[in-house]
């Protein structure tokens, strides 16, 4: 298509040039018509125009547009070129030759087809006094134009030829061309360019060709009081060949049953009125009635009359309906609603038009209380009490009515055995069977009602009876594809309906329409139950077989369970934790499976466990703190004593006056300042007291050397000489301010806590005897340089505390006497008091030195 389009633009192009080159080259033969598969012989003639610069050898020829190879070219002199083409096979082609490959000179188109080959199989057909008409099978396809004549001769006049033309494989002569005789033969010519051909000629009498036009049904009648029989009459066409043998064909159908019989009628053809009777009809069945009609000699038919209907004579129905149930119960009342369907057996003939149909019904122990419903539809529902009932359907026409159709209907507290133990169904290509097994041989007739799972409507059943059989076949075009159907089978025993069995069946399936939409439930840590609803009846499209659970792992692999078709939630286990999954659910039948859409949930951190082991040690600490709260609460004065004992204060004792606290505490910064004028605040400290605990039941009034013996544990052994002397002096004064037989060092609570840390030096204390012995003398004893006691001073570093037991804090409890010695001055007396509060500090790195704590001395009268 697309190179002819460009063959013909070539052609315009060409054609300008053509007109301008006329004159310059011709072709010749133009336009050429060959016999396909013949050599095509062209020559390309050129004029004077081009001599002497051109000639025939520059020319060059193209086919289609393509080059034609140059060996077949043939140069005849200087101004021809001829060009031969053997077995050309083109139907149509284009030939041009050029000048130099450039100009063009001139084209031509040529055509190749056949000869016309011999027509064959010559037929007419006469139409008295209206045409004579002849086909003829012409042969194979020309491609040229062919011409056809029909010749009309007399075999016993050759000379006498009537002819008609036409470019068809038909032709008529028509009246008053066309007269009757039976001497004619017919011969036929085909003709084109490439020539012609004559078929012979065929002898046709026209008496065996005649054909002429539909009879016309005038009646068809039943006669009264004669049944399965009709009358037809009808009536001759005019233009028919006179004095011949007609046979006529009367075609009648029974509608009912659309089957059809023929009957054949003989007559002239001077008569023009035919009639037959119609015997061995149906009663009260319409028919529908034709005719055509033939010469006896000739081999066509004439078409078919028009269609007439009519029916035969009415008589009763002969046969019962086809009558079924559905007892609908009531809930709120004991009546039930009981729905009537029937149908006209197949099986009868049908004895007249059905004009409606007696419903009569009444219970079963007292017919007298019959009652009667009439109907045109094929359906009613009666509303009918506990007790049973006889129920019977009639169908009447004007003739009569038929024979009763009777059903039971049982009281509801009737119940009935199961005598079908089992029901199979099971499809093949194109039927639906349904198989049952009864326990009762003798039941030969059953009902098998079947209608869709969603139906709701009682009239919407179908139901069929089945006798001396335990099987039942039916179409599949019965029933919906992808639909489920329910289906039972009721044994019957006269009037009588036993139990039904039950069972269901597709007659085709595929997957379901959609997929189970999943839902996560108990969450945990390492698993999760998923659960799902069943896919609506409506979509699944056949029996569900299982379901298939897909569950993946973000970034992981997709895994899958697979459970029956009765589990509608499955636990997941071995899961990881703290991870998100996506789960579907797939549900599948015969047909396939679909998935439904995915639901994302995410495992815990932790389940129920970890969180109970980590609750129990948690609440047992809360009440393990409770409880130690409670009983710190309940018992806080035991543990007071116990932890943080009372102190009592030895100025609010009423066994010895105590001087104020100010003056206590100015005595002893001032003692301190006058005998060690470099010691700091910082300096001091006060030594807890370090008695043993069992040692404080003992008495207050013990030795005062054994008590210093026991705290300070002094070795007086290498002494040195100056060591000696400082505590010569400092004893001397000491004896000044105590009494020899002074047995308490008493702390002062006040005191220690204004002085905290104070240090004092101090020299090492000898025994008691020492001391005792020295009083007398330390009036003599030179007392130490302020350089020296500075000295000392400064020596104290890191020293280690040694608690002394202060004896009055367990035994102050009791009331003692303390007597001031008289013999001391009472200036005397209130300066050692303030001095008594301190004693020399510990000199640290100094071998046998003992050490005492002292918070306040008092000063007490012994004896």
């Amino acid at each position: 298509m697309f190179s002819n389009l460009i063959w013909m633009f070539v052609l315009l192009c060409s054609s300008v040039a053509d007109e301008n080159s006329i004159r310059d080259a011709d072709i010749f033969p133009s336009s050429p018509e060959i016999e396909r598969g013949s050599s095509l012989e062209l020559s390309c003639v050129l004029r004077k125009n081009y001599m002497p610069q051109r000639n025939a050898s520059h020319i060059i020829w193209k086919l289609n547009n393509e080059l034609i190879a140059p060996e077949n070219y043939n140069i005849v002199n200087e101004t021809v070129s001829n060009i031969t083409i053997h077995n050309f096979t083109y139907s149509k082609a284009y030939v041009q030759c050029l000048m130099d490959k450039k100009l063009p000179l001139v084209h031509t188109e040529v055509k190749s087809g056949f000869r016309p080959d011999t027509p064959e199989n010559i037929s007419c057909v006469y139409f008295y006094d209206v045409n004579l008409t002849c086909t003829w099978n012409a042969g194979r396809e020309t491609s040229f134009t062919t011409k056809y004549t029909l010749y009309r001769k007399l075999t016993s006049f050759p000379d006498t030829v009537s002819s008609c033309q036409t470019t068809t494989e038909s032709c008529s002569f028509f009246y008053p061309d066309n007269v009757y005789s039976n001497d004619f033969c017919f011969q036929v010519e085909a003709k084109n360019v490439l020539g012609a051909s004559l078929t012979e000629c065929v002898p046709i009498p026209l008496q065996k060709i005649e054909k002429f036009a539909p009879p016309e049904i005038l009646s068809i009648k039943k006669i009264p009081g004669i049944k399965q029989l009709l009358t037809v009459t009808w009536k001759m066409p005019e233009k028919i060949i006179p004095l011949k043998h007609i046979i006529c064909q009367v075609q009648y159908r029974n509608l009912y049953s659309n089957f059809t019989e023929f009957v054949n009628v003989s007559m002239i053809s001077k008569k023009n009125i035919g009639s037959c009777n119609l015997t061995g009809l149906w009663d009260s069945t319409d028919y529908s009635v034709a005719i055509r009609c033939v010469n006896n000699e000739s081999a066509f038919w004439s078409g078919w009359s028009g269609e007439k209907n009519e029916s035969t004579e009415e008589s009763a129905p002969s046969g019962k309906v086809d009558l079924w149930r559905v007892i609908e119960s009531s809930r709120s009342s004991r009546n039930r609603s009981v729905h009537l369907m029937w149908k006209p057996l197949k099986s009868f003939l049908p004895s007249g038009r059905i004009l409606g149909y007696k419903i009569r019904y009444f219970p079963e122990n007292k017919a007298a209380q019959k009652r009667t419903n009439d109907s045109t539809e094929q359906k009613m529902t009666l509303l009918l009490n506990e007790e049973a009932h006889i129920i019977s359907v009639t169908a009447y026409n004007s003739a009569g009515e038929s024979p009763e159709a009777i059903l039971r209907i049982p009281s509801p507290d009737e119940k009935s055995s199961q005598m079908i133990e089992k029901v199979v169904t099971s499809t093949t290509n194109e039927e639906l069977v349904v198989q049952w097994i009864t326990s009762e041989p003798e039941t030969t007739k059953y009902v098998v009602e079947w209608y869709e799972e969603l139906e709701m409507d009682p009239f919407g059943r179908s139901w069929q009876y089945v006798s001396n059989s335990t099987k039942w076949n039916s179409n599949k075009k019965n029933f919906k594809p992808f639909v489920c159907y329910n289906i039972l089978v009721y044994p019957l025993h006269g009037s009588n309906v036993a139990a039904p069995s039950y069972t269901q069946i597709y007659a085709e399936e595929k997957k379901p329409s959609e997929g189970p939409v999943a839902d996560t439930v108990i969450l945990g840590k390492n698993e999760v139950t998923v659960k799902w609803n069943e896919i609506s009846k409506a979509k699944r499209n056949g029996f569900i077989t299982n379901y298939t659970i897909f569950y993946k792992p973000e970034d992981g692999k997709e895994l899958n369970e697979t459970v029956n078709s009765d589990v509608l939630q499955y636990r997941l286990k071995s899961l990881q934790a703290n991870t998100q999954y996506t789960v579907q659910i797939m549900a599948s039948n015969k047909a396939g499976g679909t998935t439904g859409e995915p639901k994302t949930f995410k495992t815990l951190k932790l389940d129920k466990e970890d969180i109970f082991f980590i609750a129990i040690p948690v609440e047992i600490s809360i009440l393990c703190l409770i409880g130690l709260w409670i009983t710190c609460v309940l018992k806080k004065h035991t543990f007071k004593k116990v932890c943080w004992p009372d102190i009592p204060n030895p100025e609010e004792s009423l066994a010895v006056e105590w001087p104020p606290a100010s003056s206590v505490n100015d005595s002893f910064l001032k003692r301190m300042s006058s005998q060690t004028k470099t010691v700091g605040f910082e300096d001091i400290n006060v030594l807890e007291y370090c008695f043993p605990e069992e040692s404080q039941e003992g008495s207050l009034l013990i030795n005062y050397e054994n008590r210093v013996s026991e705290c300070t544990d002094i070795n007086t052994k290498g002494v040195t000489n100056r060591d000696e002397k400082v505590l010569h002096n400092e004893e001397n004064e000491a004896a000044e301010s105590f009494s020899p037989s002074m047995t308490y060092i008493i702390t002062d609570q006040f005191t220690r806590n204004q002085m905290h840390s104070a240090l004092i030096p101090v020299k090492e204390v000898q025994p008691i005897e020492v001391v005792a012995n020295d009083l007398s003398g330390s009036q003599q004893s030179p007392v130490k340089s302020e350089e020296n006691d500075d000295e000392e001073i400064l020596k104290l570093e890191d020293f280690c505390e040694k608690a002394l037991f202060n004896p009055y804090l367990k035994n102050s409890v009791k009331t003692r006497e303390f007597l001031v010695s008289e013999s001391l001055p009472e200036h005397s007396t209130e300066e050692r008091k303030s001095q008594s509060s301190v004693l020399p500090p510990f000199q640290p790195n100094v071998p046998r030195q003992s050490y005492v704590t002292v918070d306040m001395f008092r000063l007490a009268k012994g004896q």
